[in-house]
């Protein structure tokens, strides 16, 4: 007798429940031990336990959004969300108790709030403490006068910012030559990687780790005015992978062909790696490589010879790397772009009603309705609805499973640890396990936050066991009220057009092509920052199309059937880079009217996927010399518009 089929959930809901693999950051969590229980012990020796709760509630912003590697980008990172925070407080406080002032006012707070995420990531944690601080301060009763609940949260988060800050006298600059030592690492795993299957994998792992470490590189530069020489020297060792990743690409296409390259190349790349990350210089050893002969060869042979002349030289650039990669705009011209972003952005304005509908119904609920410490209803939309957070179903469903694991361990904690100096031994363990279980996902940093805040709520409000049941009930309804006004009511929720932002990043594919093979192109520089531009957009829609599987469907499943030709894109750049590389060491030429031809197909197929929801039949044979340099993007491009075919609809 044949056994019935195993009833399963479907992988889009429970997708995040499964643990990232991601190391425990120790530091962090001896950080937030220290951070939220020592306010605890303070204000138990000095009488005042409400006040060291209050100042643990500020040191528990500090420690989600600290975040950042570099010391300078962790003083921007926590002191200037505190500073919304103590704003958000403020005027929560000012409204407590006020009925339906307060629901207008925390309204206005959540469009504000949704409107400025869309800034980036130091605006997206202010807002979000913007918002969360000003539900609590209009749901819970604040110590007089005024101004006290403010300074003692703000002093919360100074204290995560003093402990944070600790090591920066001796380690300066060590997090950006740490992330550039790890994307030469990653760039060692490429080459190991070239000709076989777990090329691409290793490739959206460089493009991934070049974001990083230019993100964080270019922002510390873009808060230091000149030329500083520690920060001139890591740049100009991060510029010079550029090549390396290019001639990555030539390297792969010769190793299908050829065979695998030589271990001393990933070898050597790992040997950067390590004096970037000692500082060291001197005489660069790169005896041990083979003598080049094909053009791929060549081109993996000069960029690695060139990347070690420069990480190892004394002198900051001694070669004048080309760093307008970086080149950070003026401060005027970087506040006038965000000022247009948030008021004249469609998106912006979309995220920021969104929120506002939402916190709007979920205060005139419990004003309405008599609920018990109703605060926390607005805390789980925030946490739900905050736009550059991911999938707002997905994130109500994560929502809901982490907060009811959070809560038989507060459960726990309520009812048979006694208030009082036993909080302090408490909160050592509970805070810990915030650093450690959010690089895990996001359900489990709820369940970790969830016991926190309501030891600390039970240090202002004394209610014990009996805020456990409450809180359940009011996140399923704050989740019920996120996916109802948040998600279902929006018609973007369920007909997503997850083809345009591929659409625009085929049709720039386009002009890379365009402006690769351009005869008398005078900027030679607009080339690798233009690649650098597209792998970065690239990785943006990968990590929209990878949100968008986590949707229920329809918008999951389309999701689905398009994904192949977002790798197929990637494949397509790669491609590209590998001719022009084989053309800059020796290859012939290709024929413009070729290169005319796949720039052509190529818009067509952006065209084509702007025009439906639905992938559509094309022309998958692209004629053009088979001995070319162009043989295999033509090859790429093929594929692509065989992708998009009428079998995938």
């Amino acid at each position: 007798m044949a056994r019935p089929p195993r009833i399963t959930p479907p992988t889009w809901l429970t997708a995040g429940l499964k643990p990232a693999p991601a190391p425990i950051p120790w530091a962090a969590v001896g950080r937030a031990s220290v951070a939220l229980s020592a306010p605890l012990a303070v204000g138990l020796a000095a009488g005042q336990p409400a006040y060291g709760a209050l100042v643990s509630m500020g040191a528990l912003s500090g420690v989600i959004g600290d975040t950042a590697d570099a010391y300078r980008m962790r003083v921007f990172n926590i002191a200037v969300p505190q500073a919304f925070g103590a704003l958000g407080v403020t005027l929560g406080t000012l409204v407590f108790g006020q009925g339906w002032l307060a629901v207008a006012v925390l309204t206005l707070v959540a469009l504000v709030s949704g409107m400025i995420s869309s800034i980036g990531a130091v605006a997206s944690v202010s807002g979000l403490l913007l918002l969360l601080n000003a539900v609590v301060g209009a749901g819970l009763p604040m110590p007089d006068p005024w101004w006290k609940a403010p300074v003692l949260l703000g002093l919360g988060g100074l204290f995560v910012l003093v402990l944070a800050l600790l090591g920066w006298p001796v380690r300066r600059a060590v997090p950006e030559r740490e992330s550039v030592a790890a994307t030469y690492r990653t760039v060692a795993e490429l080459y190991e990687a070239t000709g076989t299957a777990a090329y691409d994998e290793k490739r959206q792992a460089v493009t991934a780790s070049l974001n990083q470490s230019y993100d964080l590189v270019l922002a510390r530069r873009a808060r230091q005015h000149g030329r500083a020489a520690p920060l001139v020297r890591v740049l100009a060792q991060l510029n010079v992978v550029i090549p390396l990743v290019e001639a990555a690409a030539a390297a792969h296409l010769r190793a299908r062909l050829v065979g695998p390259l030589s271990p001393a190349i990933p070898a050597a790349v790992r040997g950067l790696a390590d004096a970037v990350e000692e500082g060291r210089t001197g005489a660069p050893a790169l005896d041990g490589l083979p003598t080049p002969e094909r053009p791929a060869e060549r081109a993996v042979d000069h960029a690695l010879r060139h990347a070690a002349a420069v990480v190892h030289e004394a002198d900051p650039d001694p070669y004048g790397v080309d760093d307008r990669l970086g080149r950070p705009a003026a401060l005027r011209v970087r506040a006038r772009r965000t000022a247009r972003a948030v008021l004249l952005s469609e998106t912006s304005w979309r995220y920021g009603l969104r929120l506002a509908l939402c916190i709007g119904l979920a205060q005139a609920l419990v004003s309405l309705i008599p609920v018990p410490r109703s605060y926390w209803v607005a805390l789980t939309v925030t946490f739900v609805m905050k736009p550059d957070f991911g999938s707002v179903f997905s994130r109500a469903v994560l929502r809901a499973a982490g907060t009811a694991a959070g809560l038989v361990l507060a459960a726990l904690v309520l009812s048979e640890v006694p208030r009082g100096w036993w909080d302090v031994p408490v909160m050592v363990v509970l805070a810990a396990l915030i650093p450690a279980f959010s690089a895990k996902g996001y359900a489990f940093q709820t369940a970790a936050i969830t016991p926190v805040i309501l030891l600390l709520s039970d240090t202002l409000n004394h209610q014990g066991f009996g805020l456990v049941l409450p809180r359940l009930y009011d996140s399923l309804i704050g989740c019920g009220i996120a996916l109802v006004a948040g998600y279902l009511l929006w018609p973007e929720s369920w007909h997503v057009r997850v083809g345009d932002r591929l659409a625009d990043a085929v049709a720039d594919t386009a002009a890379y092509v365009g402006r690769a093979f351009a005869a008398d192109c005078p900027d030679r520089g607009g080339r690798p920052r233009a690649r650098r531009k597209l792998y970065r957009d690239l990785s943006t829609v990968r990590s929209e199309f990878q949100r968008a599987l986590t949707e229920p469907p329809p918008t999951g499943a389309r999701a689905a059937a398009w994904w192949p030709l977002v790798v197929a894109v990637e494949r397509i750049v790669d491609a590209t880079t590998a001719a022009r590389i084989r053309v800059d060491h020796g290859a012939p030429a290709p024929d413009p009217a070729e290169v005319a031809a796949v720039e052509r197909e190529l818009r067509e197929l952006a065209d084509g996927l702007r025009d439906t929801e639905t992938l559509v039949e094309v022309r998958a044979e692209l004629p053009g010399d088979e001995n070319g340099v162009l043989a295999p993007l033509r090859q790429e491009v093929g594929a692509a518009r065989a992708i998009a075919g009428p079998d995938l609809r």
